[in-house]
């Protein structure tokens, strides 16, 4: 075929596929709405054209520099032709539902949230979202999902050290060491752990490390209030910042957050992660399709592209651990590089995960507690 020929008929393929786009029936769109799977609407080639009809997807907290979001979205754009609408990315899950509610029959209502635990289980008993099981869903592990598929685990990590090689000496590598002399006025959590999960999960680490357990947190108020009182906590916010100041040389943190002070601070910090000896805390984020949403299908071809070998290896690119890891492995499509690029746990770790119960009655202590140490 010519090139003139190949052009008329590329052309005239655009016209085509354009046409029936429009041409999509009421029923046929609407029918995303309640789709339980691909399957629900003919498999994954017909939702991904019942897609790309809505043209938008609205996505809400999901900062760039997290979890990899800032080259996972792009690459669900030029994938599928579909433009993102990022939302308040360095929103809370709490400001997600809250998004959902405020903004229900609206096209600027999130399609989809990424919520800690406790917030995916009140999303789900609310009624705020459809149930969905995505293509792989054999592959999220017992555990990992709510069984009718209102929410589903997509990546996590553990509660790591992260420091700076040329302020920080010696090299911490447990909880209790913290406690150091040496590490006066230099070790930072990121955020209140009455408001962020991150520094919730760093409370939680240091409790499993002095003598505490999932169902109790106590021992890790008890480690604070004595690094408060040595003066080796300081009560400032980590980010890359304070890391790229000097005012934050030590931080407590998710291993796939702690990249982005490196990353944010190359040729100002020299900076390591380590996960601690003593206690190994895990915790994973959770995904939803909001019910009745705006983009029903952009919603759920969404979650096909996050759970997909290739949405997955992006979360790890990252330096989250996505949740179909061990699936993948197994499989021979987690790529290498970026696996090789995760800190290390050390030898004979037993990585601990609290469930909703444990996690609630944490919450209630911490915030009774924390303001008074």
């Amino acid at each position: 075929m010519s090139k003139k020929l190949r052009v008329i008929a590329g052309v005239a393929g655009a016209v085509l596929a354009a046409s029936l786009l429009a041409a999509l029936p009421a029923e046929a769109a609407s029918k995303a709405n309640s789709a339980t799977s691909a399957k629900s609407v003919g498999g994954l080639n017909k939702l991904i054209v019942l897609a790309k009809a809505e043209k938008e997807l609205n996505v809400i907290a999901l900062p760039p520099d997290w979890a990899n979001w800032g080259e996972i979205i792009p690459a669900f754009e030029k994938k599928y032709g579909i433009k993102v609408n990022s939302a308040n990315p360095d929103g809370s899950s709490a400001e997600e539902i809250a998004a959902v509610k405020a903004l229900k029959g609206q096209d600027r209502q999130p399609d989809v949230v990424d919520v800690g635990l406790p917030f995916a289980v009140q999303g789900a008993a609310e009624g705020l979202f459809a149930p969905y099981k995505v293509s792989t869903w054999n592959d999220l592990p017992k555990g990992t999902k709510q069984a009718g598929g209102k929410w589903f685990f997509d990546y996590g990590g553990y509660i790591a050290i992260g420091y700076d090689t040329l302020k920080v000496s010696p090299a911490p590598t447990s909880l209790k060491g913290l406690l150091n002399a040496a590490y006066k006025g230099q070790v930072a959590l990121n955020g209140n752990p009455t408001k962020s999960g991150a520094a919730f999960a760093g409370v939680f680490a240091t409790a499993l490390a002095n003598g505490g357990s999932l169902n109790s947190v106590g021992k890790g108020l008890d480690f604070w209030k004595q690094m408060k009182k040595i003066g080796n906590f300081i009560p400032v916010e980590a980010t890359p910042a304070t890391v790229q100041s000097g005012q934050t040389p030590i931080t407590l943190d998710w291993d796939y957050l702690q990249g982005k002070y490196s990353k944010e601070s190359a040729g100002k910090v020299n900076w390591k992660v380590v996960v601690p000896s003593d206690a190994i805390y895990g915790g994973f984020y959770a995904q939803a399709v909001v019910k009745d949403s705006p983009h029903p299908a952009a919603a759920r071809l969404w979650q096909e592209f996050l759970y997909s070998d290739e949405g997955q290896n992006l979360f790890l690119k990252g330096g989250a651990r996505p949740i179909r890891l061990p699936a993948m492995q197994a499989s021979g499509t987690a790529n290498a590089t970026y696996l090789a690029n995760l800190p290390v746990l050390p030898a004979g770790s037993n990585p601990l995960f609290a469930n909703l119960r444990q996690i609630l009655a944490a919450k209630d202590v911490i915030g009774k507690r924390w303001g008074t140490l």
